[in-house]
């Protein structure tokens, strides 16, 4: 027999989609239940069924229970060896273009948005260049907006750009005060942020690399195979996508399309 708290769970998700119109149904389960009942202690709820009454009848209840539904971890240049194959592999590739567009799906709080302005700017193509950052939550990509960062996060952050391969220091790209470091408002001039639902929205424009890292392992396979199946559709013949530490083309539906540029970075080129 199906747990009751399970049940209820579906029913959590199906009425958010048919209130809101985001979908969450296809998200992993297992993930999802951790997430649910960290909602219900927050929101003081003693089942998902009145965690699910609060969040039909007040919108301003769901536009706070999205910082559940979706996972907003990361952190500048996260997996240096990531970044490092960007510059030694792709970017090669990207000079080769008159301009190019890069595609941050997932975009969270903007660390990695940030971070490949960063790399761009470095390697001489920010000029030329559009990166378009999406996420589904709308806090989220204010955040990621404001490029504003605590202070604190700074060391680990300047750690793992040198790692990656930079080649100045993380502080020639940001203003400090008391408690916060200001990114540069002229790496904000090349970056797009916009609402995008990898669950129901669908490719907005063609571009040359896609990074959607540690995005997919929240999602089971038939809404992995849809992700993927919306990157293929915007990328350009021959155009990269980049993928988390955890996640693999090699159980989806195009695995056959792509190959690996360097073993165990997940980074992948179109054939």
């Amino acid at each position: 027999m199906k747990p009751v708290f399970d049940i209820e769970l579906k029913l959590l998700l199906e009425g958010v989609y048919l209130r809101y119109q985001h979908d969450f149904r296809n998200y992993s389960i297992a993930s999802m239940r951790r997430r649910i009942q960290q909602a219900m202690e927050r929101f003081e709820c003693e089942s998902v069924s009145h965690l699910q009454h609060k969040v039909l009848h007040e919108p301003a209840v769901f536009a706070q229970m999205l910082q559940y539904f979706t996972v907003q971890v990361s952190e500048m240049f996260r997996d240096p060896a990531y970044f490092r194959t960007l510059r030694e592999e792709i970017v090669p590739v990207l000079r080769t273009y008159p301009s190019i567009k890069v595609w941050v799906a997932g975009c969270s709080s903007g660390e990695e948005v940030w971070s490949l302005a960063i790399l761009l700017l470095e390697e001489g193509l920010l000029d030329r260049a559009i990166i378009y950052a999406t996420d589904i939550n709308p806090e989220a990509l204010k955040a990621a907006e404001s490029g504003i960062y605590p202070l604190s996060r700074m060391a680990q952050f300047s750690a793992n750009y040198h790692e990656a391969g930079g080649t100045g220091s993380l502080a020639d790209y940001y203003i400090a005060d008391a408690e916060d470091a200001i990114f540069s408002r002229s790496l904000r001039k090349n970056i797009v942020f916009a609402d995008h639902s990898l669950a129901t929205d669908s490719v907005f424009s063609e571009v040359h690399l896609v990074s959607c890292r540690n995005v997919l392992i929240y999602f089971n396979r038939e809404l992995q195979d849809r992700a993927v199946t919306l990157f293929d559709e915007a990328l350009v013949h021959r155009g990269f996508l980049g993928l988390g530490s955890k996640e693999s083309l090699r159980f989806t539906a195009l695995a056959e399309r792509y190959v690996e540029l360097r073993a165990g970075q997940k980074v992948y080129q179109r054939l």
